[in-house]
């Protein structure tokens, strides 16, 4: 068994799918539209075969307090060694993304960083 997907409601579609390709690699299908609903989304695949959908709708509203909400806390993106989460991090950083912390050896034994993307959403990059 495997998670074929993750989704997320992002408030700029566009540049939500430009952030995971810029940074990530990732690679995007075509945009799906429901012109009945408004409802709009991206397949974004990575090279792993894993994919995030990222999807867009009239209404949305942003949690005042994200990081006590209960629900999905971040995404974890492995770039395969301390180099480079350091070289994406400062990238990130150089970029004007907010760095939360790291790059750091954590409490569990984990290389990583944690940046925040354009929404507020948390990003791990980790080995």
């Amino acid at each position: 068994m495997k998670i074929e997907h993750v989704a997320m409601y992002v408030n700029d579609l566009e540049s939500a799918k430009d952030f995971f390709i810029k940074y990530f690699d990732g690679k995007s299908n075509d945009v799906y539209h429901n012109k009945n609903t408004d409802f709009r989304s991206y397949f974004i695949t990575f090279s792993d075969g894993s994919r995030l959908e990222i999807m867009n709708k009239p209404g949305l509203v942003d949690h005042d307090n994200k990081d006590r909400c209960v629900g999905y806390a971040h995404i974890a993106f492995s770039v395969g060694s301390k180099e480079k989460v350091d070289e994406l991090t400062d990238r990130l950083k150089t970029d004007g993304y907010k760095v939360l912390s790291g790059p750091r050896i954590t409490g569990d034994g984990y290389y990583e960083s944690c940046i925040l993307d354009t929404f507020g959403n948390q990003i791990e990059i980790t080995v």
